[in-house]
């Protein structure tokens, strides 16, 4: 998570509000009504529920406070305004406190399709929405919790746990597969390839699996795991911390499953 950016985030004023520009505006409004117009057959019915509650501006970046506004009422939640990247240490500290990390720049222009770390619309779109369901948002403390005190080494298995969960998580429905990751619903590239792409490989979701599978940040994911509702989530959730990290154990111990990808070099 901490690693070199170009972006830097915005500093709210004494009211807790951010003065954004006419073009950031446009560009919000450009990626929100893009992405709306494919949810209705991609994303799952938990994201478009909690949509509907956020009912977020279309022409305007909102404000964090009208967003906690509703998390707070749905599942006790907030935002917490954060730098463009932040640590390990401190992303979970956040979560097992019930504020999700929103860094307050947006994706330049250039960079309008496709940005490596997450900005205010990747944070807002991608994953307020399904913070007001109540299975996701208490997996996302929990998640949180969990790696308060694991080790450096530790947090690398549980990173890929909440990749292929809250950033890259598919579903498979009665309806067909539906996204849940946000990591997808903020890209329709992503979206479209997650879903439709003949080689992708799609699995269902088994946490050992997951914590043996490799991942890139900057290219599309190769394989995706499935659950067949986001309330499934319950079940990892349900996992005692000891038990998770005895899976981390017994991962270490197997080790990885061969990358699906070439790998950057250290």
């Amino acid at each position: 998570m901490a690693k070199a950016t170009k972006y830097v985030s915005k500093v709210a004023d004494e009211h807790g509000n951010i003065a954004w520009t006419a073009e950031e505006n446009q560009i919000w409004q450009a990626l929100i009504t893009r992405q709306l117009s494919t949810v209705k057959n991609t994303a799952c019915d938990e994201f478009n529920e909690g949509l509907e509650k956020l009912n977020l501006p279309i022409d305007r970046i909102p404000q964090l406070e009208e967003v906690s506004e509703v998390l707070r009422a749905t599942t006790g939640w907030s935002c917490e305004p954060v730098p463009a990247l932040i640590g390990f240490g401190e992303f979970f500290r956040l979560l097992s406190e019930k504020k999700f990390p929103v860094a307050t720049f947006i994706r330049s222009q250039e960079e309008f399709d496709y940005l490596q770390e997450p900005d205010i619309f990747h944070e807002i779109y991608g994953h307020c929405a399904l913070l007001t369901n109540e299975s996701f948002a208490n997996y996302t403390q929990a998640y949180g919790m969990m790696g308060l005190n694991a080790s450096k080494e530790d947090r690398v298995f549980l990173a890929r746990l909440y990749w292929f969960t809250v950033e890259f998580g598919l579903l498979d429905t009665p309806k067909g597969l539906r996204v849940y990751g946000g990591g997808i619903l903020s890209s329709p590239t992503e979206t479209e390839y997650a879903l439709n792409d003949k080689n992708v490989e799609r699995k269902p979701l088994d946490v050992l699996d997951v914590l043996r599978t490799q991942y890139r940040i900057d290219i599309l994911q190769p394989v995706y795991f499935m659950l067949t509702k986001v309330s499934d989530l319950d079940e990892i959730r349900k996992l005692e911390v000891e038990d998770i990290m005895a899976l981390v154990e017994q991962a270490k111990k197997i080790g990885l499953h061969p990358a699906k990808f070439e790998l950057k070099a250290s």
